[in-house]
């Protein structure tokens, strides 16, 4: 499967950069653009199960365009919601049930992330799957 434009944006942006310590320091920085989550909205329920940092994460939306918003405490893991985002957020939910996370192995991060960071990434794309896929069976069963 080939990347849409966006993943290719992510990857052609990582081909810059020559090793792996340059790589997390973008990543870093990606975090670091993140708006943040006001205070009130980061609450027990909107915390991701399956990361090991804690990741607040919300879905907004219907089954035509689907917004997520989402923090974590730690820096890396706040760059790998950065690029979440920027492939996910602001699509249709079949566009988002439809689109692979290409992106992730083109880049090598599922070699370099530790185990606990790729289970974090998986939970991650498991929660705006589930998202997608729940809000188009609602719209389906509504309409």
């Amino acid at each position: 499967m080939s990347p849409d434009p966006v993943q290719q944006e992510i990857i052609d942006e990582f081909s810059f950069f020559e090793d792996w310590m340059e790589r997390y320091q973008y990543l870093i920085d990606l975090g670091k653009q993140l708006p943040p989550l006001p205070a009130d909205e980061m609450t027990d329920d909107r915390l991701l199960a399956g990361c090991q940092s804690n990741v607040w994460f919300i879905a907004e939306g219907d089954a035509d365009r689907l917004s997520f918003r989402a923090q974590s405490d730690a820096a890396i893991v706040s760059g790998l919601i950065a690029l979440l985002l920027r492939v996910y957020s602001g699509r249709s939910a079949r566009e988002i049930i439809g689109t692979e996370p290409v992106f992730v192995d083109a880049i090598g991060l599922s070699k370099h992330l530790s185990p606990t960071r790729a289970n974090g990434l998986n939970a991650m794309l498991r929660a705006i799957s589930n998202v997608a896929r729940s809000t188009l069976q609602s719209s389906d069963s509504a309409s």
